[in-house]
Formats: C-alpha cells, sequence, structure tokens
C-alpha cells in the first residue's frame, strides 16, 4: 500500500469523522488562541472537506489535500500571530472639565472695569482690550482666576502655586471618583501647561498631593500652546504600546496668571482678551477589559509642524517687551501660518481616514485641473464622511469659519466649538474637551461614532485624534458635566451661524 494513501471508509463515516476532528481542533484553538475564523481560513477548511471526500471516495492520492490543509493552518497561525503582536488598543474610560466657581466670572461691564482699575493699563489699551472682548464671540460668563481679578493683579510664584492646586486637585478627585480609582492606581501621568513650569514641576505636585506609587512614570510638558492637549494623548498612547495592563492619565491646563500681559503692545494684550479659566482630565488604559466600560477607543493620532520655519516659527512667541514686561506676541501673520499647517495636516490625515471613493474625486479632480480644464476647482473630500463630530479650535470665530470651510462643515458641526467659545472661552489645550463634554450634554454622540479633535498651538504645530464611540453614553452624559446648569439655553442663535465667523 501506498504510505500516502488512507484506508477506504465509507461516505458518511468519513464525512464524520473528518468533522468532527474539525470542530475539535478549532474549539481547542479558540479557546486558547482567543481568536476567529475568518472567510479565507473557512473557505480553505471546506476545500480541504471536499477534497478528501473526494480523494477517499475516488482512491486518489490526498497530498493535494494536505497542501490545502497546510495553507489553512499557515494563514491561521500567521493572523494569530499578528494578533499576539499588534499594540493593545487604548480606551478612554472617562474624563473630567474643571468648572470655575461663579465667583470668577468676568462679564464685558466687569472686565473693563477691572482693566481700568490697573495702573500699568492706560486708556489706549483698556479701549481696545474692550473692543476685543465685545467682537470675540465671548459671553460675560467666561471666568479669569481670583489672582488676576485682584487690583493690582498678582503675578507671582505664590498665586501661581495656588492657582495650579485650585484647578488640578478637584479635577483629579473628580476623574478618580468617576473611575472608582485609587491614586495608586494610575501608571502613567502626564501634565501640560504652556506658561507655567515651576520646579517642582506640576507633575510632581501632583503625585506628592495624592502619594502616589514610587514607580509612577510622570511626564511635565510646557510651552506647547494649544496642541498640547492632543500632544499628551500621543505621548500617554506610546507609553501604553510599551507597559501592558496600566491606567494613564493626562491632564490639559492653563495658569492663567504666568500669562498676564500688563504692559501696552497690542499684539501681547491679545492674550489678556481671549484666554479664559479651564482644565480637563482623561483616564486611558490599555486593559482590555475596559473595552465593554470605556466611552472611547482612540484610533489615530497624527501630528506635525512647521517650527523650521522662521517666518512660521515667530507668528507666536513669548517676549518681553521694551519695558521687560513679559507676553506672547501674536503676529498679523499667525492666521496664514494656521491655514497652511491645517492644509497639510489634513491632506495626511485625509489619506489615512477618508473612504476611496473620496480620495478617487480628489484625486481625478487634480488630474483634470492639470491636463484638461485650467480653471476647474479641485474637489475638496468631505470629512463628514469619515467623522461624525468636530471638536476644533477654538481660538477664535474667525478661524473656527476658515476651518468649517476648508473641511466643508456646516452649523451643526461646528455648533460645539462655537458654543464653547462662547461659554468658557478660549481654554487652550483643555477647550477640546469641553466642546465633548458639549456634544454628550446634547445627547448627539451615539455607539459607532467618530470623533475628531484638532490642536493648534504654537511652533505652529498641529496634531489631531480620532475617537470611536464604544457604548451608548446618554445616560451618563449629564454626570459632573459642566454644561449641566445651562445645556438647555444653547445653542445662542447670535453665535450659531458659520457665516458669522
Amino acid at each position: 500500500m501506498d504510505p500516502l494513501s488512507l484506508p477506504k471508509l465509507k461516505q458518511h463515516n468519513s464525512l464524520s469523522n473528518i468533522i468532527a476532528i474539525f470542530l475539535s481542533t478549532m474549539a481547542m484553538l479558540s479557546k486558547n488562541l482567543h481568536s476567529t475564523s475568518t472567510p479565507l481560513q473557512l473557505l480553505l477548511v471546506l476545500l480541504s472537506l471536499q477534497r478528501l471526500f473526494m480523494f477517499q471516495q475516488w482512491n486518489w492520492n490526498p497530498i493535494f489535500h494536505l497542501l490545502l490543509l497546510s495553507c489553512f493552518f499557515l494563514v491561521y497561525m500567521l493572523r494569530v500571530g499578528a494578533l499576539a503582536f499588534k499594540p493593545p488598543s487604548v480606551y478612554l474610560v472617562d474624563f473630567s472639565c474643571f468648572k470655575p466657581p461663579s465667583t470668577c466670572q468676568l462679564p464685558l461691564s466687569r472686565f473693563i472695569q477691572h482693566a481700568s482699575s490697573i495702573i500699568s493699563f492706560d486708556s489706549q489699551s483698556v479701549e481696545f482690550m474692550a473692543k476685543i472682548v465685545a467682537s470675540s464671540g465671548l459671553s460675560g460668563q467666561t471666568y479669569l482666576p481670583p489672582a488676576l481679578l485682584s487690583s493690582p493683579p498678582k503675578t507671582h510664584q505664590r498665586e501661581y502655586i495656588k492657582e495650579a492646586e485650585m484647578i488640578l486637585l478637584p479635577l483629579m478627585d473628580d476623574l478618580l471618583t468617576k473611575a472608582k480609582l485609587s491614586p495608586r492606581d494610575i501608571d502613567i501621568l502626564v501634565i501640560h501647561c504652556s506658561a507655567f513650569c515651576p520646579s517642582p514641576s506640576l507633575s510632581s505636585i501632583i503625585v506628592n498631593k495624592y502619594s502616589m506609587r514610587s514607580d509612577v512614570k510622570s511626564f511635565n510638558l510646557s510651552g506647547m500652546g494649544c496642541s498640547a492637549g492632543a500632544i499628551g494623548i500621543d505621548l500617554a498612547q506610546n507609553l501604553l504600546k510599551t507597559n501592558n495592563n496600566c491606567y494613564a492619565i493626562v491632564i490639559s491646563t492653563e495658569i492663567l496668571s504666568a500669562g498676564w500681559y500688563s504692559g501696552h503692545e497690542r499684539s501681547k494684550l491679545l492674550i489678556n482678551c481671549l484666554f479664559r479659566m479651564g482644565s480637563a482630565a482623561l483616564l486611558l488604559t490599555n486593559r482590555k477589559e475596559a473595552s465593554k466600560t470605556s466611552k472611547y477607543r482612540l484610533i489615530r493620532t497624527l501630528r506635525n509642524q512647521t517650527a523650521f520655519d522662521d517666518k512660521a516659527y515667530l507668528t507666536a512667541i513669548r517676549e518681553e517687551d521694551d519695558d521687560g514686561k513679559l507676553g506672547v506676541t501674536i503676529n498679523k501673520g499667525l492666521l496664514p501660518a494656521a491655514g497652511e499647517i491645517l492644509r497639510s495636516h489634513m491632506t495626511i490625515l485625509g489619506l489615512k481616514i477618508l473612504p476611496l471613493t473620496e480620495k478617487l474625486k480628489h484625486i481625478v479632480s487634480v488630474i483634470r485641473k492639470k491636463f484638461k480644464d485650467k480653471q476647474g476647482e479641485i474637489y475638496m473630500p468631505g470629512f463628514k464622511t469619515a467623522i461624525q463630530h468636530f471638536c476644533l479650535p477654538t481660538s477664535g470665530r474667525a478661524l473656527i469659519g476658515e476651518i468649517a470651510k476648508g473641511l466643508k462643515l456646516d452649523g451643526r458641526d461646528v455648533e460645539a466649538s462655537l458654543m464653547t467659545l462662547h461659554r468658557f472661552g478660549n481654554q487652550s489645550s483643555s477647550s477640546m474637551w469641553y466642546e465633548l463634554a458639549y456634544m454628550e450634554a446634547k445627547e448627539r454622540v451615539k455607539k459607532g461614532d467618530k470623533v475628531l479633535m484638532l490642536g493648534m498651538g504654537t511652533g505652529p504645530k498641529c496634531c489631531s485624534c480620532v475617537w470611536e464611540c464604544v457604548r451608548p453614553i446618554a445616560g451618563d452624559s449629564n454626570k459632573n458635566n459642566p454644561w449641566r446648569d445651562c445645556i438647555h439655553l444653547y445653542p445662542v442663535e447670535a453665535v450659531s451661524s458659520v457665516s458669522q465667523t
């Protein structure tokens, strides 16, 4: 007998034995390797069974069956190996936004009165700031820290620390309570604040106040501007890729009293007019069990910058004026530089997330314009085909409007950004979380929806994060939400139109 041949079996016994062996093998593999068969694998199995049955019935040499079966196991093991080396998914368990006390609210009339009482400001400076605030899109419900509401403002190291503790400690308490975790459960801590970089650092202050573990990986970022929120997430994600079963807290904050400018240069006074008090903390994890309880899964992050270009680099820079007073200078070239880096960023992001149809339309329009219709317009892909919700920079209504135009967004798409600017002002890197909180309070984010967070900062830098909602969150959308007592008043029609930006 040929050693490769199989003994003849009855038709029904052969098929029954083969199927029984196959099912038991698959059950064992699924149990031990936590994997399921793909359509290709199933096709190979069916072909193998079919050929084996045919070979046995006709007494053919089953070498071809062995080849097919080997292909099946090869594909199966390659897939299992790929899953074994795939970095774990990063989940957003929950997040918290700081809501300052009502005593810190700053109506326009109070702002003008307060600025007029500060000796370092002349009448022209006060008039200029009043004009900027009135046209900025900010309401009279935004907040400044107590140190800046004093007359004169208290801009000293001790006040900076007080402001940091006023913001960070309640924020940490709220996040840990939501997640039902102890400070000692945290493995990674990332804090970013542009204007204030004390020693010991803000991250060390948190570790000290909460008696966190000695092996906690803590990081303190400064000078990264409004893009720091997304940059902090990118850093935490990279750390979670190489450290299994970890919890990471990322805190976005800004200490306004450290960035206050008390001189006369108008290009530096803009910071006083637009930036307001706010902070956000989020809990990330790569634990597998978090996939069922977390709110979002991080799909992608992307970063780019144009700091290599001197002209763009100098559009926003912290420096002293002629009197030696420190402030952030914002030049007229900021918007063009922001537009340029945003275009390059969204082009790269579009290649990664947009559907093939949108990519093809863009390519065809470029070819047509180059070779056929020189006057034709290039088709701009619609990001709404891949993204359902947008958290945009709250640097001003003009910038929000320009971004909306470039991404083909309508009034509803930019509503969260405009309303956050109106209610809370520009909160630097934490604004995007107030925007997401707005969407949750409106119960607009559904399971399976994708959220784009876009941050732009000095450098210039641009950073984005794409999230996917992994569970219904309508039931807990108003739990400690900063919008919970005023969401019924929004949107405000006077500022909700994109055309007005």
